[in-house]
């Protein structure tokens, strides 16, 4: 590995409130591809010595970003359907709130101090999460993703759906789809079995997706060289 790359590693959760749990390291990198996603972070970075950290909204389209040199990061990916109530997710879309008065051993958060979580104790600070009422989870979203019936109008569902998610159910199935199909590639699997697999209509539709969601053709992401410049944000097989 060369000295220009920003390192990333993942995990799974099995909390109901976790989609995954990440960190990375950047090394002399200026610029990334953030690629879309459905889901909020809250992410905590480390640079010159100084500690801050935000909400990062949903992104519904890849964009470039600025990445610090020679910064540490770590984040929490929330769960579809995971919300914040005190920060809606309509204006987290395609945004951020920071936090303010973070330091290396705490920040607060809603009115109450709180300590800076880690990679390997995400869980237990996301129950605390929970228990004290700052996040909640919306059962009507997941039930939604499935197409399980439900006991409440179209019309209802749809509102819940936006408010917990801050997009529609076409975006969030549109960007999940893309994010598949990026993972597929990268794997070596060929255009026109992603095609088949995912649904996509044919090869043109599948290059509009990913150069919407994700910010690549697929010829720059079977070739990783060709992207070393500018990396990709996190990308993972659900």
């Amino acid at each position: 590995m060369g000295r220009t790359s920003l390192v990333v590693e993942s995990r799974p959760s099995d909390s109901p409130y976790i989609e995954r749990v990440w960190r990375s390291t950047s090394y002399d990198v200026g610029r990334m591809m953030s690629v879309a996603t459905a889901h909020w972070d809250l992410v905590f970075w480390t640079h010159r010595g100084r500690v801050s950290a935000s909400v990062q909204g949903p992104e519904s389209r890849a964009r470039q970003a600025p990445v610090p040199e020679e910064a540490t990061f770590f984040g929490i990916v929330f769960s579809l359907g995971t919300t914040m109530p005190h920060i809606p997710a309509s204006r987290l879309v395609d945004g951020f709130a920071g936090i303010p008065d973070v330091t290396p051993r705490s920040f607060w958060l809603k009115g109450s101090a709180w300590r800076v979580p880690g990679y390997d104790n995400a869980e237990e600070f996301v129950r605390r999460m929970a228990r004290e009422g700052v996040i909640l989870r919306d059962p009507i979203v997941d039930a939604a993703l499935r197409g399980t019936p439900m006991d409440v109008s179209e019309r209802t569902v749809q509102r819940r759906f936006v408010a917990a998610t801050g997009l529609t159910r076409g975006a969030v199935r549109q960007i999940e789809r893309a994010r598949k199909a990026a993972v597929l590639i990268r794997e070596g699997v060929p255009a026109q079995d992603v095609i088949d697999r995912l649904g996509y209509f044919d090869q043109p539709h599948l290059a509009r997706s990913l150069n919407r969601y994700v910010g690549r053709t697929a010829t720059r992401l079977r070739d990783r060289g060709l992207g070393e410049a500018e990396p990709l944000s996190l990308l993972y097989k659900t």
